[in-house]
Order: structure tokens, then C-alpha cells, then sequence
């Protein structure tokens, strides 16, 4: 059965598609012989009670530069397709919160992938706190106090913001570093709202794991390792992915949160993994399906149409 799918993300034609999570996403329904239609967050509205976004049809192509072949511009009732997958990239701001209040009128009837409640409910850095004795010693706070007593405590910290993405804004703090205060300064004058403060990994320099998740099962990990004088990982600043296996240790970590996953309707998450701790659970637009698919040949996307269709036939 063909399946309308409606796609939620930053411009298309700006995608890698030897990359992109997405547009792995979108080839793989398109191979199936779903129909595809993408819109930005923007271009939705609400009108009497009906979702509408304004977007075009594609057919998606692994033409570096050139992702897909675009129809005309139309108005579509997301209430009249199938399936909408959510992926327009962090900042999780009020523009964000916005669109999933929106696509919370067509969901369940229109499946939302994920959840939009549930990733509202969810905030990346914020929802690993749930599972008590997975995270490292962690603080979220914007108190600078309570900061500098953490840093004290703990020595060598991590700093980054509550609702950044991609490895923006993250900085390592050594033992006795005096930056904290002016760090801060510089949050608030962007910002409003906490950061957070976790204690270093040493595991880090052998890479962050990412482990995709679908339907609550983990499906596969990418190491991801940082490049030279980083502390970041994040495959968007710079970190190098490379192959990697689950051990006990991961498979007890999904265990526990794979379960609360499948309840939510989280349906497509990426966990980061460092040594022996969880460090953030990715709901908004996970990342590294492609490179899972490169290192393992398990194709994320395709484990996802198939609980897609499942669900819809």
C-alpha cells in the first residue's frame, strides 16, 4: 500500500545526501513507493481547526547538489496523509514547541513521527535525567553558584546549553578554569534558559557512541570519535565516524530506557553513549543512520517503514 508521506524539515536542497539522516528517510520510502511531500516548519497553519502546510511533492536522487526533483507549490491538509516524520533540526526553541502543538491536532489519525507531544515532553539533555544511575554526575541549572560548586566538586566538567543541537555551544572546563562566570555572561546574552553541567568523560577521546533506536529496539551504534584539539564529537563539527558494536553495557542502557521509548511513541530516537554512561536521548532529528548503514549494512530508515506500515495497513 502506497503511503502519503509528509516530510518536516530545513530546506531540502541544502541536505548531503551521502550524510543525511533524512534524506535516507525519504529515499527509503520513496523506494518502497510511498509518495513524498516536503514543507518547512514555517509553512505550516492553522485554519478552523485543519493543519495545513504549504510545500511541494519530490522525487528525492543521490545527486550531490542536487537532492531531488521538486513539483509545484501546494497547500496540503496534513489530516489527508498518512505519515508526517517531524525532522526539522534543533534549536528545541518556541518556534519548535509551536510546530508540535500543530501537529498535535492531526496525531494519531495522521501518525507523527515522533510523537510531537512526547518529543515536546522530552528535551534531549533533560529527559536521560529520568533513568536515575545512567548519566554521569550532571547539573542543569543557570545558577552560577551552584555551577562553580559543581565545577569545584567534579574538576574537569562539560558545559553546553540546555536546548542546543550538533555539538553547538559545548566547551570543556578544566579543573580550576576561571571562565565559568564570563561563559555564563555570554549564555545570558543570548539566552534565558539553563545550561548544563556534566562531570568529563575520560572515555570521550575514544568517541561518543551514537545508538539508533526504533520502536523502543536498538538497532545499531556508529562511534563517533572528535577531531584533533575537540572535545566534540558530533559529526556536524567535525567528528569522525567509524564502526562500532553494543556492548553488555549498551544493551543494558537501552533496555532500561526501550520500553518508555515504545510508550511515548518515540518511535525514532538516537542515544549518545560515552564509556559507561547516557548522556543525552536525540528525539527531535536524530542523526548517523547513513553512517550505520556504511559501517553495518542495517538500514535504520527501512526498520522504520516497516513499523510504519505496520501500524498503517
Amino acid at each position: 500500500m502506497a503511503l502519503r508521506v509528509a516530510v518536516q524539515m530545513d530546506p531540502l536542497e541544502r541536505v548531503n545526501v551521502h550524510t543525511d539522516t533524512t534524506f535516507l528517510m525519504m529515499e527509503t520510502a520513496q523506494a518502497r513507493g510511498h509518495d513524498l511531500f516536503v514543507y518547512e516548519a514555517r509553512h505550516l497553519s492553522l485554519e478552523d481547526g485543519q493543519v495545513f502546510a504549504r510545500g511541494r511533492s519530490v522525487k528525492v536522487q543521490r545527486v550531490a547538489g542536487d537532492p531531488a526533483v521538486f513539483g509545484p507549490w501546494k497547500t496540503v491538509n496534513l489530516a489527508e496523509v498518512d505519515v508526517v516524520l517531524m525532522r526539522q533540526d534543533p534549536p528545541f526553541d518556541v518556534p519548535y514547541i509551536t510546530a508540535t502543538y500543530l501537529l498535535e491536532i492531526v496525531h494519531p489519525q495522521t501518525l507523527v513521527i515522533n510523537n510531537p507531544s512526547a518529543v515536546r515532553d522530552a528535551p534531549e539533555k533533560l529527559f536521560a535525567a529520568r533513568f536515575k544511575g545512567l548519566q554521569p554526575p550532571t547539573l542543569v541549572t543557570a545558577d552560577v553558584d551552584a555551577l562553580e560548586d559543581f565545577h569545584n566538586r567534579h574538576g574537569d566538567v562539560i558545559l553546553k546549553p540546555l536546548h542546543g543541537g550538533a555539538g553547538s555551544g559545548v566547551v570543556w572546563l578544566k579543573a580550576g578554569d576561571p571562565n565559568l562566570k564570563a561563559l555564563m555572561e555570554l549564555h545570558r546574552d543570548a539566552r534565558r534558559d539553563p545550561v548544563v553541567m556534566q562531570a568529563y568523560i575520560p572515555a570521550v577521546t575514544k568517541g561518543d557512541k551514537r545508538i539508533i533506536l526504533v520502536d523502543g529496539e536498538a538497532v545499531g551504534a556508529v562511534n563517533r570519535v572528535p577531531g584533533e584539539g575537540e572535545v566534540r564529537s558530533n559529526l556536524r563539527v567535525g567528528g569522525r565516524a567509524e564502526a562500532a558494536d553494543l556492548t553488555p553495557r549498551d544493551k543494558d542502557i537501552c533496555a532500561i530506557i526501550g520500553p518508555e521509548l515504545k510508550k511515548r511513541g518515540l518511535m525514532f530516537v538516537g542515544i549518545d553513549v560515552i564509556g559507561d554512561y547516557l548522556t543525552e536521548i536525540n528525539v527531535t532529528s536524530p542523526t548517523a543512520a547513513q553512517q550505520l548503514l556504511q559501517f553495518t549494512g542495517v538500514n535504520a530508515a527501512a526498520k522504520l517503514f516497516d513499523v510504519i506500515e505496520a501500524r498503517k495497513r
